[in-house]
């Protein structure tokens, strides 16, 4: 088996040669820009499983790099390196697709433990895709493998990967009950504060899409969950 490769990208070279060093010593290929514009040309030269990011870097932040990633792909996994605690900051590195955040100084060993976990989980999200992938919405149409939303017959968009699992759990319990908790284990894999503020941002992005049709909207039930609606 291949090993997996990783583009890293930080600007402080002592730091960023020693957590090359130890990712390459757990049998990790991995590739090291020193700034978010070499970091941007790497990915775009190359082929990644996973990105670990630092936030503050000259020429081009993390946040910005991050940005350009999902533009090209919206699938490949990225964690945020900050010496930031800010909530703000961490709630800005979810809503640009990130998904994990680790605050410097951090535990090598818990490094590794989230890119394995992120990449298992990648790897059975692959393997284990449920049989039931087109639903109507009122006057859409979602193909979750695909991952189009189409309205009246015409396409709209194209959803992130989360956005897609996300409108697919609430058709499949569409007009009933989706529990918060069951969204944020299944898509986010962790219920806690940021990726419950990661999943309303999410939420919001959906009922903007919804809006064409007045007779489609995702309520939210205070401390439970939500509830998408279609009335017929």
């Amino acid at each position: 088996m291949t090993n997996k490769k990783i583009l890293l990208v930080e600007d402080d070279p002592n730091f960023g040669t020693v957590l090359k060093d130890y990712l390459m010593l757990n049998d990790y290929d991995v590739s090291h820009a020193k700034d978010g514009l070499e970091g941007l040309i790497m990915f775009k030269n190359d082929d990644f499983d996973i990105c670990i990011l630092d936030v503050m870097m000259p020429r081009k932040d993390g946040f910005s790099l991050a940005k350009d990633i999902r533009s090209t792909n919206s699938e490949v996994p990225i964690i945020f390196l900050t010496a930031k605690t800010m909530k703000e900051d961490v709630l800005k590195g979810y809503e640009v697709g990130a998904d994990d955040y680790l605050n410097k100084p951090f535990d090598s060993e818990v490094l590794l433990y989230k890119i394995k976990a992120i990449l298992q989980r990648k790897e059975v999200d692959v393997v284990t895709e449920e049989e039931q992938h087109e639903f109507n919405i009122g006057k859409f149409h979602l193909n979750s493998k695909l991952r189009h939303l189409s309205y009246d017959g015409n396409e709209i968009k194209k959803l992130s990967p989360k956005e897609n699992k996300l409108l697919k759990m609430l058709a499949l319990h569409v007009n009933d009950l989706m529990p918060r908790e069951l969204a944020l284990t299944k898509i986010w894999r962790d219920d806690n504060y940021f990726t419950s503020r990661s999943m309303d941002v999410y939420i919001a992005k959906l009922r903007k899409y919804l809006k064409e049709d007045p007779e489609v909207e995702i309520i939210n039930i205070h401390g439970e969950g939500f509830r998408l609606i279609v009335n017929a």
